[in-house]
């Protein structure tokens, strides 16, 4: 049995979806830990929603099922605060209580665990309910990375910046990037697609700019940004709208 001085949490990013993007060392600390832990979409009553999400079904590409233990969270709720904090202390007193039994928990996401990730909550409360606690994270591929590489978009040249945008906090915040300098990312558009093309075409950005979802997955849709209409796509489609590139090579450097 662990104890709050020997425990040990590890937030491993096991990339976007494909299995063959989790790294070894990703591949070697789920392995490693006692359990590996996936996080859930909890259901309208707060339960275990039973749908099997991305992170989960990488991680069983490397682990046996009987190590996987899934903790719901309320990752589909935006509009009450309160059910979602509850339902993040709900799954850290879950996981402290795994850590405190194995010694040793690593928590699986998708992407990397440093960008919006679920796991800087879980960390953070971890943190609180098993003093001396020891917590690590594995980089993982993201989804902008994956995007570039399968479409041929080029992420960044020489000096040019690059911005990263939620939209789920709202397309005004896309817009402002989107008529700045440089290559913008954006995440988690699907909802708000329409606004997104709108975006786009009111600051001139639509030529170049390339969205995908479920990337590395049989249902995987790579496309052009002139191909946004106004129905809804995928939550976690991602949007990659290269740098004016005017130059030559290395002009920009």
């Amino acid at each position: 049995m662990g104890s709050s001085l020997s425990s040990k949490l590890v937030g491993v990013g096991v990339g976007p979806g494909d299995p063959e993007l989790v790294t070894v060392k990703g591949v070697n600390a789920l392995r490693a830990a006692a359990l590996v832990v996936v996080p859930v979409m909890a259901a309208p009553d707060g339960t275990d929603g039973g749908e099997r999400g991305r992170a989960e079904s990488t991680v069983l590409h490397y682990v046996p099922e009987d190590k996987v233990v899934r903790v719901v969270f309320a990752l589909n709720e935006r509009s009450d605060r309160q059910r979602r904090e509850a339902a993040w202390d709900a799954a850290g007193q879950r996981v402290a209580a795994l850590l405190r039994e194995h010694g040793s928990v690593a928590f699986a996401t998708i992407g990397d665990p440093n960008v919006y990730s679920t796991f800087t909550y879980l960390a953070q409360t971890i943190a609180e309910l098993v003093p001396g606690v020891e917590v690590e994270t594995v980089p993982g591929i993201t989804a902008m990375q994956d995007l570039a590489a399968r479409s041929g978009a080029v992420l960044t040249e020489g000096t040019e910046p690059l911005t990263l945008v939620p939209v789920t906090a709202g397309a005004a915040v896309l817009k402002d990037a989107l008529a700045g300098p440089g290559t913008v990312v954006a995440y988690k558009f699907g909802r708000l697609a329409h606004e997104v093309a709108a975006a786009l075409r009111e600051t001139g950005r639509t030529e170049d700019a390339v969205w995908g979802s479920a990337l590395g997955l049989p249902e995987e849709s790579i496309q052009g940004a002139a191909e946004l209409g106004d129905a809804p796509l995928p939550y976690l489609s991602t949007l990659i709208a290269p740098a004016r590139r005017e130059s030559g090579r290395g002009g920009k450097l």
